[in-house]
């Protein structure tokens, strides 16, 4: 890890991004500007990536995935955010799930938060599967390589680096 930076990334909460009802790639764009308002600062934000739909419902259609970071708020915690992040979906037509991923106009997931842990039946943070997913690590992986996810001891990158190819996953201009 690279000095400021690496240290820095440890104050910043990481969201992945997804959509696979609807314009996907317009809504994804949509969700970044929206979420610019949680940040003290420009955010950080990734490629927008087109993803095969995992342990979603048989004829799922395509993903498109992508992640920021950003400096949260004063005063926001890992909670807080999730109400906001939660709002943020039902605003833009995510209805109450009926099936386990379900297709969905976009869903917003806590990666991490400012290193912090959680444990709820509301919030587990970091994501308890961010570190096992091509579709969350290659776009975290364009703007926090050097991240260390806590519970790991590998980077973002390193982690990247182990998991098996997939070819169905594809970088959208």
């Amino acid at each position: 890890m690279n000095g400021k930076q690496g240290l820095q990334q440890y104050k910043l909460a990481f969201i992945a991004i997804g959509s696979n009802l609807g314009d996907s790639r317009e809504l994804v764009r949509k969700a970044m500007v929206e979420m610019q308002v949680l940040s003290e600062r420009p955010l950080l934000k990734s490629s927008s990536w087109q993803t095969a739909p995992v342990d979603c419902p048989p004829g799922s259609p395509m993903f498109v995935n992508a992640a920021v970071g950003f400096l949260p708020k004063l005063g926001e915690t890992p909670e807080s955010l999730l109400g906001k992040l939660q709002a943020m979906e039902k605003k833009f037509n995510r209805l109450p799930k009926k099936v386990l991923n379900e297709p969905r106009p976009l869903d917003l997931d806590i990666i991490a938060f400012a290193g912090q842990t959680r444990s709820t039946l509301q919030l587990i943070v970091p994501h308890p599967r961010a570190h096992q997913r091509r579709f969350v690590l290659e776009p975290l992986n364009e703007i926090a390589p050097d991240l260390i996810l806590p519970g790991q001891s590998r980077t973002v990158a390193e982690l990247l680096e182990e998991l098996p190819a997939d070819e169905t996953m594809k970088k959208l201009e």
